[in-house]
């Protein structure tokens, strides 16, 4: 017979089936209602999946499906709190605020930055300046120039360490003060000239380092033309941050790939461990059953051991005998047991012999003994009387 199957769901996460059959008993069809209840969670956002959300958004929860099945009213929770808080734990409004924060840090590290790059370039015009002047003879110009960037650079620093009169709580160092500084500066009309010429200075150094950068990035690079490198250079921002990025993605991916390793390692080793003990438990059932086995052959080897042994201890003999008796001295032998064997076949004959006679003797039952008594009597009586007649010669002679 068809059934149907009725679903009733609950905004609570529950699923209730009511499936409807028929059974025969008794000759007739009854009707069947089972009841099944299921948990599922509909609180995912976008629709997804509770296990993945969990991992996603609440990282240091380590779930596992069965955790969320057991306790439905906990994985209700989750998901709800996970509406609130990013993959890092904060709430959305202090993540918003902490984003915006790292943007104001990222601007003045950038500001930072350019000054400190430009500064950087202004000390290697100067050191790359003095290294020049070893071997190769300068332009009055190019003198001029860097004694001037030199002189108005020095000038600056020193007062950037004296700094605002107003705040300073100890005397100044060597008694020095701003306006004994800015009577060092350059005349006016060099600092204009150098302050023109700078630019292009610090252009060309900074071409210089990128294309040494795009070199090292890309060595092919280095046989291309001017006007090449300089477009590939105005690539190799976005390149790099791509690659950055390809970076990161690729840390994270091995980030998961290790939380996964070391779950499938724990999940591994205790399927390993209860092989273990699998194997342990067969083993020790199993022992019983071969033990007699192993018993019969080693009582089997042990019989072939012997046996060898024996034969071995036989053979011993066997040469030690062949070794201390010679031909001659077996032929002797021989003759003395033929001899004794004769011997033994005649007093055997004469044992059959005596042997036939008492069995003759014996049918006569007692009167035989009374014979025999008698006649021990009568000899003893003849041997005393012989002997008392030898004495009785002897005393009369």
């Amino acid at each position: 017979m068809d059934s149907k199957d009725k679903t009733i769901r609950w905004h609570l996460g529950i699923s209730v089936h009511l499936e409807k059959g028929w059974k025969y008993s008794n000759k007739s069809y009854v009707q069947l209602y089972k009841l099944r209840v299921h948990t599922f969670f509909a609180f995912c956002p976008n629709g997804g999946h509770p296990i993945k959300v969990c991992s996603r958004q609440l990282p240091p929860c380590n779930l596992s499906e069965e955790d969320l099945l057991q306790n439905p009213h906990f994985s209700k929770l989750l998901l709800s709190l996970s509406q609130h808080v990013d993959e890092s734990g904060l709430s959305l409004s202090l993540a918003k605020e902490q984003a915006q924060a790292w943007k104001e840090v990222r601007l003045h590290k950038t500001t930072w930055l350019r000054s400190e790059i430009l500064q950087r370039v202004i000390q290697e015009l100067l050191v790359d300046y003095y290294v020049k002047i070893q071997d190769t003879n300068v332009t009055s110009e190019d003198k001029k120039f860097h004694e001037t960037l030199e002189q108005q650079l020095l000038v600056t620093q020193l007062t950037q360490l004296l700094g605002p009169s107003q705040e300073r709580v100890m005397p100044p160092l060597l008694g020095l003060e701003k306006a004994d500084l800015l009577e060092l500066m350059p005349p006016s009309e060099d600092f204009v000239w150098m302050r023109a010429r700078l630019p292009l200075e610090v252009e060309e150094q900074l071409k210089k380092k990128c294309f040494t950068l795009l070199c090292y990035h890309d060595p092919n690079s280095d046989s291309d033309h001017e006007t090449l490198k300089a477009a590939k250079v105005w690539k190799l921002a976005e390149i790099l941050v791509s690659e950055k990025q390809q970076c990161q993605d690729a840390k994270s991916q091995q980030k998961e790939q290790v939380v996964l390793l070391e779950k499938k390692s724990a999940t591994y080793s205790q399927v390993l461990l209860r092989c273990l003990a699998l194997l342990h438990r067969l083993l020790q059932e199993h022992r019983l059953r071969t033990q007699s086995e192993l018993d019969r052959i080693n009582a089997q080897y042990l019989e072939f051991k012997c046996s060898a042994m024996i034969l071995k201890l036989r053979m011993e003999e066997l040469k030690i005998l062949s070794d201390t008796y010679t031909a001659e001295k077996v032929e002797v032998h021989r003759l003395i047991r033929d001899r004794l064997e004769g011997a033994i076949r005649l007093q055997e004959q004469d044992m059959e012999k005596s042997r036939q006679v008492l069995n003759t003797y014996e049918v006569l039952g007692e009167e035989f003994d009374k014979l025999v008594k008698e006649y021990t009597q009568l000899k003893q009586t003849t041997e005393n009387r012989r002997w008392a007649l030898q004495e009785f010669n002897k005393a009369y002679r």
